[in-house]
């Protein structure tokens, strides 16, 4: 009886194996910059994240890698990192376009004397890969076992898969992006047609804000019906550039594009409907009017899309309560021109606060621009570190007026809930949330509000779910207060290690994220890096007051608050 070879080494470890999608057809278009390009992502950027996770590099061909981690959270942490960087370095970079494929498995492997890897763990882990969808991430059973409970990410199962050379079949999940023509899983919902709405072009006299907001706008209403799956507008944004062919491997089945011109007060609007899969144009139309007949046209081209896709257009009922437009086209423009603003710089806020006070006074009736400037008051109150409440009142009763005026418009429903929410009425908050999440359900920004409610309401665990959720709706949805305030829901849950992973991931750093990234590093044990954002806190916000902070925040629960103020204090920041 052959026992094997007493001497070899083995090891239990996860294995994580990456691949660029197209680099054949990469290198042919464009062979030097292609090879440049993907070394210094491997060497500069995936490199040091896997070295981050205690992973180590095995082997490196010209367009992949193997690693191997001594756990495998540390591997698909540094796998979602890893896909995190390259949506960021690839977005609107039409000639560098780099997506991977992860594959990533848990299990026995051999060791040779030169370091590299061999057996079924590492087998399974490259046909992982091979089934990712680019920009994906797929892992084994095994490694879906050890991660469940430690990172919370929205996977998605999908069935037993028999793996090429592989004897037994490999249960599979995904993130991100579901990889296509897998056999269903028994617990997979119905597919349902999807749609990625490409930013409008601009012509003529039009302004590319203007353009972007109508892009907003179809893509707003288009979630209202739930036969679609609608990508969001910072997915919309991130794959303007990118080929048909790698949209529709990011499970996108419908493309809309179009551009809008201006010509004095007319105005040329064309569009097209294109399949994804097969590139054919199913419909193309242009519309030619007045400027103020854009909401008309935005209607018309609603109902087309969804009657081309589905079939029909049964939900024509629910449509009657779409949201109000606005009766004046520049009332619109001047809310679109504040919206393009940036938050945080004040000077620029301050600037935004003026075109809704002028959309105000174009349109009176305009719901819209009295929630867009009720937000405004309320950040005003919330930086100012003195007693009176004066402010939040007025955010208030303007933002009342939003939602008289414009009842079925969810930009309003959610910033009154938001201006409760520091009032502390939660029951009418959750109200005017779940008003706003049932007319558009499958809107991720709807649903990671949901999270943001339940995060103050003392509900971490429910609000991380709802977070989750946003991104599985949308694996590529991020605003700039996505990933802090699911940064938030891990500090009150009492993970401020987690915390700090999150708040650091925000793409701005206003005061508050300061503020909770010193509170977390308190409450880690760490002074010297308390001690370093608490004088960024100040620096910032030189009346900076702990106890006046921690009593704005809308938390329902005083022993949040207590978490809070007990970070603060350890960081040094004044009372």
């Amino acid at each position: 009886m052959n026992a094997g070879d007493s001497n070899l080494q083995r090891r239990l470890t996860a294995i994580l194996a990456a691949d660029v999608v197209g680099y054949s057809s990469l290198m042919a278009r464009d062979e030097e910059r292609t090879f440049a390009l993907v070394k210094h992502l491997m060497r500069d950027q995936i490199e040091p994240r896997i070295t981050h996770h205690r992973g180590r590099v095995v082997r490196t061909t010209g367009d992949g890698m193997l690693a191997e981690f001594p756990s495998a959270v540390g591997a698909v942490r540094s796998a979602v990192e890893v896909q995190e960087l390259l949506g960021v370095h690839s977005a609107g970079k039409a000639s560098q376009e780099i997506f991977l494929r992860i594959g990533i498995n848990f299990g026995d492997i051999i060791v040779d004397t030169d370091g590299d890897v061999f057996g079924d763990g590492v087998n399974i882990a490259a046909r992982l890969e091979q089934f990712a969808s680019p920009g994906g991430i797929c892992l084994s059973g095994k490694v879906h076992d050890e991660v469940r409970d430690k990172i919370h990410l929205p996977f998605e199962y999908c069935g037993e898969q028999h793996l090429k050379n592989i004897p037994r079949p490999v249960p599979v999940y995904s993130l991100f992006h579901k990889p296509k023509g897998l056999p269903p899983a028994s617990t997979a919902q119905p597919s349902k047609p999807s749609i990625l709405v490409r930013p409008f072009k601009s012509a003529g006299d039009v302004q590319p804000y203007f353009s972007d907001g109508f892009t907003e706008d179809v893509v707003t209403e288009l979630t209202r019906f739930t036969q679609l799956t609608v990508a969001s507008h910072y997915t919309s944004t991130r794959l303007k550039d990118v080929e048909l062919a790698l949209v529709a491997d990011n499970g996108v089945d419908f493309v809309i594009e179009g551009g809008i011109r201006r010509m004095g007060r007319r105005m040329r609007i064309s569009c097209e409907l294109v399949d994804a899969t097969s590139g054919e144009c199913l419909w193309a139309e242009h519309y030619d009017g007045d400027e103020q007949d854009v909401f008309e046209v935005q209607d018309e081209l609603i109902g087309k899309i969804v009657g081309t896709v589905i079939g029909r257009l049964t939900a024509a009922g629910a449509e009657k309560a779409r949201r109000k437009p606005p009766a004046n086209l520049a009332a619109y423009e001047c809310v679109l021109r504040g919206n393009a603003l940036p938050l945080g710089d004040i000077a620029a806020e301050t600037e935004a606060r003026q075109w809704y006070e002028r959309a105000i006074e174009l349109d009176p009736s305009y719901g819209r621009a009295y929630a867009k400037l009720a937000h405004y008051k309320q950040l005003e109150w919330f930086r100012d570190m003195g007693p009176s409440d004066a402010v939040l009142a007025e955010a208030y009763d303007i933002a009342k007026k939003a939602v008289a005026l414009s009842p079925n418009d969810p930009v309003c429903l959610n910033i009154l809930g938001w201006v409760l929410l520091h009032r502390r009425d939660f029951e009418v908050a959750s109200q005017l949330y779940t008003r706003a999440l049932d007319l558009n359900p499958h809107d991720p920004e709807q649903v990671s509000y949901q999270g943001t409610y339940q995060t103050f309401a003392g509900e971490p665990q429910s609000a991380l779910g709802w977070f989750e959720r946003a991104r599985v709706l949308d694996p590529l949805y991020e605003p700039s207060w996505y990933w802090p305030f699911r940064g938030l829901a891990h500090f009150i849950a009492h993970r401020p290690d987690q915390a700090l992973v999150d708040l650091g991931r925000s793409s701005t750093m206003p005061t508050w994220v300061t503020v909770y990234l010193a509170a977390s590093n308190a409450l880690l044990g760490r002074s010297a890096e308390a001690e370093t954002y608490a004088s960024l806190v100040m620096r910032g916000a030189p009346e900076f007051s702990a106890l006046r902070f921690a009593t704005k925040e809308p938390y329902k629960l005083d022993g949040d608050r207590n978490t809070l103020l007990n970070g603060m204090r350890g960081a040094g920041l004044p009372e």
